[in-house]
């Protein structure tokens, strides 16, 4: 029987092929590919296949003369400033042997070179292994050029992630503009439904050709037959590519193991995904903690309390961090799929356990102490394995996720947090009671707070330190907007004006700025705060406020599931009700209802006559719950609040079903501002 276990495996088998070819070669990786890989076993798993080195993929590096030997992986196209930096690393190398490995197939490097007819063999990479003889300076030498989908990190048993695709996010709106406006009037489109794939730029094109081609990959590679569905015009275009994926109409005829594969717009529910209102510790530390370089997951661990250094100015950079990802030992990898899921004070008592368990083996003096979990206390716990280096090594993950979650509860930012979970309940009360006008309303004193208190000390435990900062604001609005269709309908006009006010009271506060962090650089295009401007700020957040406005028409055109409020009926408060939670009732509910928001993908005629033949006679349209394994892509993140809610809805609706979700990137509140206000969501950086 077709298990998880199966997919969560997948990519480790992808990366073998790399390891198989890495023995005494100089390893030369992007940004995305080394963030995938340290999820997959980690550098040390290059090293354990005998590769010499391994080295950032820029033109500032190159290989020694004693090294003949280079593999590079990207997760890019092998042209433009990929191809640019390659030839620069070889120029300045000595190589006679070139391996490329790169995460998108030879079939969308055809489409990138505008080749649409079918040809035989892989002649663009072929081209570039000429290329690389050529650079190399011996057509003589050897060059390998092919594809491997180093495309998914299991993060957990139950949770794959891409981060090839961490700025893939579903379009809005305002996208659609930018689409119509290169289209004839009569061609316009009226709604992001209707825009199909091939009316989308190239470079976004070829970011969800490469996704569907490497989902195609993991179910070739476990002999699966996928129904795919989607929620969201989004979903709807990655769902239909890989229905109509080439290689995937013969998998589906011989395929022993089904599956269904639903996807899901991330802008269906922007109110989860900027929400504090999670009660877990993951979410909290990726949030306090700063990310590890080049990383969207990953976060840096402050290890000196292990050690006898002192914290001065000359220890910058001399000390390697610790970080989340926890490969090589298996109590570690238990505590972190715990943390990843459990509510706060469970996972912090886990970690606490851990750490006595790790003391004990080691025969250190611990003084157990039961009763609540303190930061001191796992940090007083985790310097016992000070000076003890057999002791740290045997026990590194444990001890790095221990100082990760003491950091992380002694830190500043938490009373931010606290506040900015408070203000989001008194908007959400104060939503069904009043039209958006004057609820905004309620935000001026908090803008007026932080102008206030602008150069302050934060984090001097005085009061000060629940002022909310410039990005908890824009998330706060963020939260606020995704909920506007729920407010009572009011006058344009009156919220036009609380708008321009608004605009006016953030953009004061940007001017005052003593540090611009780096959502507001790019947000605003200023890199220090002299270059902060009343025009350039006003400017942006007149930006921000269009986007803002259509955030909460993203569910309009729901006909069931466009909803994820439930107001105050005089009794009970007013609540969210997560979409995740709603999808999966429907997915689940023992009646089987044909929910109209879940649409059935097609893969070709069968399925359309059968589509076709239900109007009039008994057959049964497919339903994402026909098989035993159930997979949910969340198109642009999922919060690890809404791991829980996934396992937790599950296992109260269908007790033993096995769900595996899938998403681009795992959020923090703070991603959700950068991927609406600063990315340019149609035309991704493809690395061309």
């Amino acid at each position: 029987m077709l298990t998880m276990e199966g997919f969560t495996c997948f990519p480790g088998l992808m990366w073998e092929k790399v390891l198989s070819k890495v023995k005494k070669a100089i390893v030369f990786m992007d940004d995305k590919c080394s963030e995938n890989l340290h999820w997959n076993g980690g550098a040390t798993s290059l090293l354990e296949a005998g590769a010499r080195n391994i080295k950032q993929f820029s033109s500032f590096e190159a290989g020694g003369d004693n090294e003949p030997k280079a593999v590079f992986v990207v997760s890019t196209l092998l042209k433009g400033r990929t191809a640019d930096i390659i030839k620069d690393i070889i120029s300045m190398s000595h190589f006679q042997y070139c391996i490329v490995f790169t995460a998108v197939p030879h079939s969308i490097h055809l489409l990138a070179n505008k080749v649409t007819t079918e040809l035989e063999g892989n002649p663009v990479f072929e081209q570039f292994e000429e290329k690389l003889c050529e650079w190399m300076g011996d057509m003589n030498y050897t060059a390998e050029v092919m594809h491997a989908p180093v495309v998914f990190a299991p993060l957990s048993q139950q949770f794959l992630l891409s981060p090839i695709f961490s700025q893939l996010f579903p379009l809005l709106p305002s996208d659609l503009e930018s689409i119509n406006r290169k289209r004839p009037e009569k061609k316009r489109f009226s709604s992001l439904l209707d825009v199909d794939i091939h009316s989308l730029p190239p470079e976004l094109q070829i970011q969800i050709k490469t996704l569907a081609s490497a989902l195609n990959a993991m179910f070739e590679c476990t002999n699966t037959r996928e129904e795919s569905f989607a929620v969201g015009p989004m979903s709807r275009l990655i769902a239909g590519e890989l229905a109509s994926h080439p290689q995937a109409k013969n998998r589906r005829k011989a395929a022993p193991n089904k599956a269904s594969i639903v996807f899901i717009d991330r802008t269906l529910d922007l109110t989860g995904a900027v929400g504090h209102h999670g009660d877990n510790l993951v979410e909290k530390i990726l949030s306090a903690l700063p990310m590890l370089p080049g990383h969207t997951t990953d976060i840096q661990v402050d290890m000196l309390e292990l050690t006898n250094l002192q914290r001065t100015p000359d220890i910058e950079g001399v000390l390697a961090p610790g970080c989340l990802a926890q490969n090589q030992s298996s109590p570690a990898r238990s505590l972190w799929e715990t943390m990843l899921v459990a509510k706060q004070k469970e996972a912090v008592m886990e970690v606490r356990g851990k750490l006595v368990e790790a003391a004990s083996k080691e025969n250190l003096p611990i003084k157990m102490s039961m009763g609540r979990v303190t930061a001191q206390q796992i940090s007083s716990y985790a310097q016992l394995f000070k000076g003890q280096a057999e002791a740290v090594e045997n026990h590194a993950g444990v001890l790095q996720l221990a100082l990760a979650t003491a950091q992380t509860l002694r830190h500043p930012t938490l009373a931010r947090w606290d506040a900015s979970l408070a203000f989001q309940r008194l908007l959400l009360q104060a939503l069904g009671d009043s039209d958006l006008a004057a609820v905004l309303k309620q935000v001026r004193p908090l803008i007026k707070s932080a102008c206030g208190s602008e150069g302050s000390e934060v984090g001097s435990g005085s009061g000060e330190e629940a002022v909310l900062g410039a990005d908890d604001l824009l998330a706060l609005l963020v939260f606020l907007y995704s909920l506007s269709e729920e407010a009572h309908p009011g006058e344009e006009e009156a919220q036009e004006q609380v708008e321009r006010e608004l605009i006016g009271a953030l953009t004061l506060l940007l001017t005052r700025q003593t540090q611009l962090s780096p959502l507001l650089q790019s947000i605003t295009g200023a890199s220090s705060p002299e270059e902060m401007t009343m025009e350039r700020a006003h400017t942006a957040l007149e930006g921000v406020f269009e986007t803002l406005r259509v955030v909460g028409h993203a569910r309009e055109h729901l006909k069931q599931l466009h909803s994820v409020y439930t107001p105050s009926d005089g009794v009970h408060q007013a609540t969210y009700r997560p979409f995740l939670k709603q999808v999966l009732e429907e997915i689940f509910h023992p009646d089987r209802p044909e929910c109209p928001d879940i649409e059935h993908t097609s893969a070709g005629l069968t399925d359309l006559l059968k589509t076709g033949f239900s109007m009039f006679m008994k057959v049964s349209r497919p339903h994402p719950s026909d098989h035993p394994l159930l997979f949910l892509f969340l198109v642009g993140g999922v919060t690890p609040s809404e791991l829980r809610l996934i396992r937790d809805t599950v296992s109260t609706h269908r007790p033993g079903a096995q769900v595996l979700v899938l998403s681009t990137r795992l959020l923090r509140p703070a991603d959700i501002p950068q991927l609406l206000f600063a990315t340019d969501r149609l035309v991704p950086d493809i690395g061309v």
